[in-house]
């Protein structure tokens, strides 16, 4: 069942088109990615999903109802949290909750603040004022905030970012639990691609306010034909340096722990030259592409398509 549905979506700021005709959907207990370089237009998309902020032209669909006629409707079953939204300093964390669950109809609100403070593991915190958290606690108040009305949508925006690897870990198996207990739907913003790899079912890559990609993790990580080798060269080290120089390869060398960045298909004859040539490696191993791969390629093309536009 669709959920969500965004046709020809477009945001214009003094004359700049920043969003240039988005057209995608999310199913109802799909965990959609959303990423992209800096200034691809991630937030503001974000914030035309949350009714923020309004479309220049197209349509969003949330539940089969039109944003722009039934927000208030929509935004009770929504909810959404950043780690750059900062709450009420001076406000304790029970204080910042009860007063966020004052903006949904919660039928018994005290039940819904103590499984709140559960679930996130807020105990220890729950009389303190915010301005006396950490980083990491302020994220998780975040998220706490958001899970107050308990959404059907949720957008995450860096949901794990100032975590501890434990907290993260423990954040990351809670929403993929929501998703799997109640079908909740996620779009979730990350710069940490291990993450979106485990969570998210699908990807869209953002890019000067359009979608260049828009797959699973695996097949968009298919699209890179490269994958890294890494050798702990032992002999014969200028050998090896012929070789790559000879065969145009890319290659980072510390110490004598090369990584070379290769076709998948050349692999096998590669292997076979530097047997050949009698260099000799005490360590092997072979990164086939990721994610991260197809996402630096994107944002590697977009810096210098800027550094091309800064000269001319």
């Amino acid at each position: 069942m669709t959920i969500l549905e965004v046709k020809n979506l477009k945001k214009t700021f003094k004359k700049s088109e920043i969003i240039k005709g988005l057209t995608f959907d999310m199913q109802e207990g799909e965990i959609l990615g959303i990423l992209g370089p800096n200034g691809a237009g991630k937030t503001t998309t974000l914030q035309m999903l949350l009714g923020i902020l309004t479309p220049t032209s197209g349509t969003i669909k949330v539940f089969d109802k039109d944003l722009a006629t039934h927000k208030s409707e929509i935004l009770e079953k929504m909810n959404f949290s950043s780690t750059y939204v900062d709450m009420p300093w001076r406000l304790t964390v029970k204080e910042n909750l009860e007063w966020s669950s004052w903006l949904y109809e919660i039928p018994d609100r005290r039940k819904r603040l103590n499984q709140i403070k559960e679930l996130f593991l807020l105990e220890k915190q729950w009389n303190q004022p915010v301005s006396a958290l950490s980083a990491g606690q302020k994220t998780r108040v975040n998220l706490a905030r958001s899970m107050i009305n308990f959404p059907s949508i949720l957008l995450l925006d860096e949901p794990t970012a100032s975590l501890d690897p434990e907290v993260a870990t423990y954040i990351r198996e809670f929403f993929a639990n929501q998703r799997k207990t109640y079908n909740k739907s996620i779009i979730l913003t990350s710069h940490n691609m291990s993450e979106v790899e485990s969570l998210c079912d699908r990807v869209l890559i953002l890019k000067d306010g359009m979608i260049v990609g828009n797959d699973t993790p695996a097949n968009l990580a298919k699209k890179i034909e490269y994958s890294h080798l890494r050798l702990r060269v032992t002999k014969n080290v200028a050998e090896l340096d012929k070789l790559i120089s000879l065969r145009k390869l890319e290659s980072v060398q510390e110490d004598k722990q090369y990584t070379i960045t290769i076709k998948e298909t050349l692999l096998p004859l590669f292997l076979y030259e530097i047997t050949k040539k009698n260099v000799g490696y005490t360590e092997i191993s072979i990164d086939k592409p990721n994610l991260e791969d197809y996402f630096m390629k994107i944002a590697k093309s977009t810096v210098e398509t800027k550094s091309r536009g800064d000269m001319s």
